[in-house]
């Protein structure tokens, strides 16, 4: 009972808050037709001044933090992201109506991380002064390269196995075309050069080997919270628009949507309990690690998907993402997730 009410306390709290107000708000005036446009360029923009700003952070609490605190986390962040590749891989793919290669691009994406998501879980967390390591946010890119690379390393895999057996059931005889051989380095290059990874990659190495604590604190830390608020309300026209995707695929993506997020963030904060313990982490970071593991990533991960999956339907994946498990892991995981720690005692 006592986690039921902090959920309710905290899931009250976000509908009262920016975050979630202006990613509801978003989606109701799409709903009611509203021609409200807001330019690509300049949400790219807030995108990279956001997650500049969290690579700041994160740059900069690193240089002056003990890195041996970091191993368990970052291990942890990478197990997470594999681990829900996988799960989709086993789970939604057994679903009717559902392609394999759809389901393993699904699983990457939710794999991946959302930089407005954690955006949105940072903020919450300093508005209800949970105390974090600084550096957790620099958890991103150790979750989401990995979650990406193996979605399109196993999709591949796939492909290949089943060209292979259509190859030796072709009563023809002709020769078929050889299977592709996956190449590593190119989806994790093709990653780290996604504006979503630049950006925040660009913050961490200035905030390590520069002083950029003047224009942190004087720019980017001050225009943070209203940045992400048109963020969050950009991401709600898109997510009602892209609800008309969702429902041209199998519905068994809508249950994936909600419960998924709820999964890979308790796997991850399970995980973070383990950092907890061992190596002292804060209940706030482990609140981190399992925000970062619900949410599905809205940036970076479908170009790279789209290049790596070519065969996968985007309607399926992003519609999955961005209608339904991007307004869940924002608007219930993060409430969920800091009600769980606040029951447990550590914050």
């Amino acid at each position: 009972m006592e986690f039921i009410s902090f959920f309710v306390k905290d899931f009250i709290a976000q509908l009262q808050s920016p975050t979630l107000s202006f990613l509801i708000g978003g989606m109701i005036i799409a709903a009611l037709g509203s021609e409200l446009v807001i330019p690509e360029s300049i949400c790219t923009i807030i995108v990279f001044m956001l997650l500049t700003k969290i690579g700041l952070t994160g740059g900069i609490a690193i240089r002056n933090s003990n890195l041996t605190e970091m191993v368990l986390p970052v291990l942890f962040a990478v197990i997470s992201g594999i681990a829900i590749v996988f799960i989709a891989r086993y789970t939604l793919t057994n679903l009717p109506k559902v392609k394999v290669v759809d389901a393993i691009a699904t699983g990457g994406l939710f794999g991946a991380v959302s930089g407005s998501t954690m955006a949105a879980g940072l903020t919450v967390l300093e508005e209800q002064k949970i105390t974090y390591e600084a550096w957790a946010g620099a958890l991103y890119p150790f979750m989401d390269i990995p979650a990406l690379v193996t979605a399109i390393v196993v999709a591949n895999i796939y492909l290949n196995k089943k060209q292979q057996r259509a190859a030796a059931l072709d009563p023809t005889g002709d020769e078929s075309p050889r299977p592709n051989r996956v190449q590593i380095w190119p989806i994790i290059e093709e990653s780290l050069r996604g504006p979503a990874l630049s950006a925040m990659l660009l913050g961490l190495a200035l905030g390590i080997f520069a002083q950029p604590e003047s224009v942190y604190k004087g720019f980017f830390d001050p225009a943070f919270r209203g940045l992400l608020s048109i963020l969050m309300l950009v991401m709600g026209m898109e997510a009602w628009s892209r609800l008309g995707e969702l429902r041209k695929v199998a519905q068994w993506y809508v249950v994936y949507s909600v419960v998924a997020p709820f999964l890979h963030g308790l796997i991850a904060f399970g995980l973070g309990m383990i950092a907890h313990i061992t190596m002292n982490f804060s209940m706030g970071g482990v609140v981190i690690l399992a925000v970062i593991a619900s949410s599905s990533s809205d940036i970076s991960g479908p170009p790279t998907l789209r290049a790596g999956i070519p065969s996968a339907n985007p309607s399926a994946y992003i519609g999955a993402s961005t209608a339904i498990g991007t307004p869940v892991a924002i608007g219930l995981c993060i409430p969920f997730f800091i009600g769980l720690a606040q029951a447990i005692g550590g914050l």
